[in-house]
């Protein structure tokens, strides 16, 4: 049975689908540097920190997969964002391929692509626009992995993940959302499919409202089971307790793109 590390464990994705996967991967291991409030019976844990290589290496020996969740997942401070998602995804991706792994899923984030406008669709080979130094770490970690793929062989797949919840909670995540069960499919097809080499998918479920085409998903065999508009209801109520964001709520990134905007009187492009 394959052995998959999951970092990030202590953090609220790695919570929500790290007991469905270990149900498929009765091996799975969990890392974060800190312990996560609550882990499975039966689902071992090693503590690690992703910017000790040396502390990598030993956690992926004999690992088959990696399914990278580990990094800061937030807008921060460069210094901070430089450590975690950075150095801390070489450091991951470096020691899988030190160790012999033959897969790495990450967790890249639809931040990268953040200032394309919601009426713009796009698909996975546009340029990166992303919305934050945040999403400037998920480009990084993309191109990254492009590199191990090409070079090394390692099979890389890069989920764009959007928002991971039972359900979407505003008028952005009705376009943007994905349920934890169609993210673990996601990543099954990063871990299992035969012909995977280097893609980048949107983590995204069966959204009427998406922004984003996922062609490149739909090829590997996704399927997502869920759909954002049977809680349109829900979302749309809780979109009234927000207030406006003029730059935000016209582009993908949504509040991600309008901190720190000042390029006014300039507006954001539309194309």
């Amino acid at each position: 049975m394959k052995r998959i590390v999951l970092t990030g464990a202590a953090g609220g994705v790695a919570g929500q689908i790290s007991p469905l996967l270990h149900q498929t991967y009765p091996n799975l291991v969990l890392s974060d540097r800190v312990l996560p409030r609550t882990v499975a019976p039966g689902v071992p844990f090693v503590q690690a920190d992703l910017t000790d290589l040396s502390a990598m290496e030993k956690l992926l020996e004999g690992a088959d997969g990696v399914i990278h969740l580990g990094g800061y997942s937030v807008e921060g401070p460069w210094e901070t964002i430089q450590d975690a998602n950075i150095t801390g995804f070489y450091n991951t991706i470096e020691a899988a391929h030190r160790q012999g792994v033959e897969r790495f899923v990450f967790a890249s984030s639809n931040h990268a692509v953040g200032f394309y406008p919601r009426a713009k669709t796009i698909g996975v080979d546009e340029r990166v626009r992303p919305d934050s130094r945040y999403g400037v770490s998920k480009a990084f970690g993309e191109a990254l992995g492009s590199l191990y793929a090409d070079k090394f062989g390692l099979r890389v797949l890069n989920i764009r993940i959007g928002n991971v919840a039972e359900k979407p909670a505003d008028l952005r995540r009705l376009a943007i959302w994905i349920h934890p069960d169609d993210l673990v499919q996601l990543i099954r097809i990063g871990l299992e499919h035969p012909e995977l080499r280097n893609e980048i998918v949107y983590g995204a479920s069966d959204n009427a409202r998406a922004w984003w085409d996922n062609a490149s998903a739909t090829r590997l065999g996704y399927a997502p089971r869920h759909r954002s508009e049977d809680h349109v209801a829900y979302a749309l109520a809780e979109q009234e307790r927000l207030p406006p964001d003029p730059v935000g709520d016209r582009l993908q990134g949504g509040s991600f793109s309008s901190a720190e905007y000042v390029a006014q009187p300039k507006e954001p492009s539309e194309s």
